[in-house]
C-alpha cells in the first residue's frame, strides 16, 4: 500500500470515527462504503498478525476451556438484548475489530482477559501477555423461548460466516456474506469480515444493527445486517461490492450446510441413526413462479448443478424431517436444526442458483452449498449492490401452497422372489406428496403426472392414493450408464398442484 493510500484509508477511518457523533445511520454506513472502496482501489494486504504465541496453538480442546463470562455480558441490564465476545485463539488466527455506536459515538471493544472465564488447563493462559489478543468474533442474545432468558440467537465467528436460530431450534446450517470461486479448479475463496460496528440496542429494541466491513483478494464490501430475532429469526441484508480483480464466480447469499445420510441414501454407514443431517432439501422458488425441490446426496465426487432462473424469488436449504423418530439422535437434536429461507429484495435479473454437494465421511463436515450466480460476472474496477433477507424457519415459506415432497425413496425393481426376474435392472423410484393443495382435491379431479428423464424414459410412470390421504408418484428407470435428470410434479387440469421434484440419479453410485 502507497503512503497516499494508506494516509487516505486512515483518514477515511478518522472521518468515520469523528463524522458519526453527529450523523445518522445512513451516513455511518456511507463511511463504511467509502472505507471499503478505499480499500478496492490499493492492493489486497492480509491483516497484521498480532495473536500472542499462547494462543497460536491452542487446540480444540483447551479452546473451549475459555468462556465468556456471562455477568460481563454488554447491555444485559439495558436491553432484551446482550452481546457475548469470542476468544482469539485455535482455528480463528485473526482477531476482528468490534465497534459499538452509542449515540453516535464509536468505542472500540478492547480486550481484556476479565470478560472471561479460563477453565481448567486454560488458566494457565493468564501467565502468558495476552496483550493483542483481541476478538474471534460476538453472539447475541434475546428472550426468544420465553421471557426470563436471554436465548442466543445469532453468531458471527470465522470468515464471513454467522448463524441464525429461532424459537425452539438448534444451530444447525451457516450462512456467510459470500462465495467466490465455490467448487472451482483455482480453489475457493473466503472473504472476511475485518471490522464490525453494532448499533447499541435500547430497553425497547425489538431487532439490532450492525454494519460490516468485509475484505480479500479479489474484492471488499460493506455490510449493513438488521436481525429480527424470533419464531423465525430474519436478518435483513444490504450490502455494496467492490472488485479489486475479476471473479469468475460470486456465489450471493451463500447457505452451507451437512448432509451425510438419509432417505434416499443408497450407501449408509454402520450407525443407529436413521438420518444424519442439518438439511434435507433444496427448495427454489422461480421467478416463474414454480417451486423445486431437490434432495440432497451426498456424492461420491464433487457435483455441482445450476438451476438457470431469471430475477428469482427465493431459496433456501431446508430441514423437513423434524420428527425425532427420524434421527433417534438425543445430542444433535437433527429434528430441531433450522431451514433458512433467501428472498431477494431487489431485482437479481438473469443467472443461476448453484448447488455443490461434496463428499463427507461423516458429520464433521459441511459439505452443501447453494448460492444465487448472477448471468453478469463482476470485473475488476466495478460495484455491486446487493439487498435481501434471510430467515430461519421450521415449516416451508408461506407463499408455497403447493403440496410437498415429503418423502423420495429408490431400490431395485426386481419381483421379490422371482429368479432371474426381468425387471432386476432397472431402478424403481418413489416421491410421495402431501399437503397444500393436495387437500383440497375432489374425487373427479383427474390426478396426472408430468415426468421428463433426460437421456432416458420413465417406465410405468403411475399415482396412486396414500392412506394418510397424499399421493405417490412411482416409475422405473431403465438401466444405462448416463446420469439422469428426472423432473416430475401433479397436475390437475394442465395446473401444478404439487412442487416439482427434482433428483439425480447416478447409475455408477
Amino acid at each position: 500500500m502507497s503512503v497516499r493510500t494508506a494516509a487516505k484509508w486512515m483518514l477515511s477511518f478518522n472521518c468515520l470515527i469523528a463524522f458519526s457523533a453527529v450523523a445518522n445511520d445512513d451516513d455511518v454506513f456511507d463511511h463504511v462504503i467509502e472505507r471499503a472502496q478505499t480499500l478496492a482501489d490499493a492492493p489486497y494486504h492480509p491483516p497484521n498478525e498480532t495473536l500472542p504465541s499462547a494462543l497460536k496453538s491452542l487446540d480444540y480442546d483447551l479452546y473451549r476451556q475459555i468462556r465468556f463470562n456471562p455477568e460481563r455480558a454488554y447491555w444485559r441490564n439495558e436491553s432484551p438484548f446482550s452481546m457475548q465476545l469470542f476468544h482469539s485463539g485455535f482455528i480463528f488466527q485473526t482477531p476482528v475489530t468490534i465497534n459499538v455506536i452509542d449515540s453516535g459515538d464509536v468505542e472500540p471493544l478492547s480486550f481484556s482477559a476479565d470478560n472471561f472465564q479460563y477453565d481448567g488447563d486454560a488458566n494457565r493462559l493468564l501467565e502468558h501477555d495476552l496483550t493483542g489478543s483481541g476478538h474471534a468474533g460476538f453472539r447475541l442474545h434475546y428472550p426468544i423461548n420465553n421471557d426470563d432468558y436471554a436465548d442466543e440467537f445469532a453468531v458471527f465467528l470465522g470468515a464471513s460466516y454467522f448463524r441464525l436460530v429461532g424459537r425452539d431450534q438448534a444451530y444447525g446450517l451457516s450462512t456467510r456474506a459470500l462465495a467466490i470461486d465455490t467448487a472451482l479448479a483455482s480453489g475457493e475463496e473466503f472473504p472476511e469480515f475485518r471490522e464490525f460496528w453494532l448499533y447499541k440496542p435500547d430497553e425497547n429494541s425489538d431487532s439490532i444493527t450492525l454494519l460490516a466491513l468485509l475484505d480479500s483478494p479479489s474484492l471488499s464490501g460493506a455490510y449493513r445486517i438488521t436481525l429480527t430475532p424470533g419464531e423465525s429469526t430474519e436478518a435483513d441484508v444490504e450490502a455494496t461490492l467492490f472488485a479489486r480483480s475479476d471473479i469468475e464466480k460470486l456465489g450471493v447469499a451463500p447457505l452451507t450446510s451437512m448432509f451425510t445420510f438419509g432417505e434416499a441414501s443408497t450407501e449408509r454407514p454402520d450407525d443407529f441413526r436413521p438420518q444424519v443431517h442439518d438439511s434435507d432439501g433444496l427448495l427454489i422458488h422461480t421467478g416463474a413462479d414454480e417451486w423445486i425441490w431437490r434432495p440432497l446426496q451426498n456424492p461420491s465426487s464433487v457435483r455441482v448443478s445450476a438451476f438457470v432462473d431469471n430475477a428469482p424469488s427465493g431459496f433456501g436449504l431446508m430441514q423437513r424431517e423434524r420428527d425425532f423418530v427420524r434421527y433417534l439422535d438425543l445430542e444433535a437434536h437433527y429434528h430441531r436444526r433450522p431451514s433458512q429461507w433467501v428472498e431477494p429484495l431487489t431485482d437479481w435479473g438473469p443467472g443461476h442458483v448453484e448447488l455443490v454437494e461434496i463428499p463427507t465421511p461423516d458429520e464433521t463436515h459441511d459439505n452443501i452449498v447453494a448460492y444465487w450466480v448472477a448471468e453478469e460476472a463482476l470485473t475488476a474496477g466495478e460495484s455491486r449492490h446487493l439487498h435481501y433477507r434471510t430467515f430461519t424457519l421450521n415449516e416451508q415459506p408461506e407463499a408455497n401452497s403447493l403440496g410437498k415432497v415429503v418423502r423420495t425413496r429408490h431400490g431395485s425393481a426386481a419381483v421379490p422372489g422371482e429368479a432371474d426376474s426381468p425387471s432386476a435392472d432397472q431402478r424403481q423410484f418413489i416421491v410421495d406428496f402431501q399437503g397444500g393443495k393436495l387437500d383440497d382435491l375432489t374425487s373427479n379431479e383427474p390426478i396426472e403426472l408430468d415426468i421428463s428423464v433426460q437421456n432416458s424414459e420413465a417406465l410405468l410412470p403411475q399415482v396412486k392414493t396414500l392412506p394418510n390421504n397424499g399421493q405417490r408418484a412411482t416409475f422405473r428407470l431403465p438401466p444405462g450408464r448416463e446420469p439422469r435428470d428426472i423432473r416430475l410434479r401433479l397436475m390437475v387440469e394442465g395446473v401444478p398442484i404439487t412442487e416439482t421434484w427434482n433428483y439425480v440419479w447416478y447409475p455408477d453410485a
